[in-house]
């Protein structure tokens, strides 16, 4: 069965922007720690943000779905087509993610 894994790359945090733009003091995204994994089919993981799960939802389904990340404007972009970087759209404390497509033994 395949499933995706879902990988936290890293977190970011513009503290420029978020002295300008935010009301108080933010740090680094909450909801998720550098190394944390997950593994998601079509469904949201346990304990994964909502708003993050929103914008990478595309990415799983399209890997799940057969897709790949070779072809079009994604050609000569990831080394591996089975696999994509992406990032919620935070802008302030964005965290960013290693999506991989796995086959899982049952």
């Amino acid at each position: 069965m395949q499933k995706c894994k879902i990988t936290v790359i890293r977190r970011d945090l513009h503290k420029d922007l978020a002295v300008s733009y935010c009301q108080s003091e933010v740090g680094l995204c909450p909801c998720f720690k550098d190394g944390d994994v997950f593994f998601a089919g079509f469904d949201q993981p346990e304990g994964f943000c909502g708003w993050a799960w929103n914008d990478i939802y595309k990415i799983v389904s399209t890997l799940l779905s057969g897709g790949n990340y070779s072809t079009g404007v994604f050609e000569d972009w990831m080394k591996n087509e089975r696999e994509m970087i992406v990032c919620c759209t935070d802008a302030i404390r964005p965290v960013t993610f290693k999506i991989e497509l796995i086959e899982e033994k049952e």
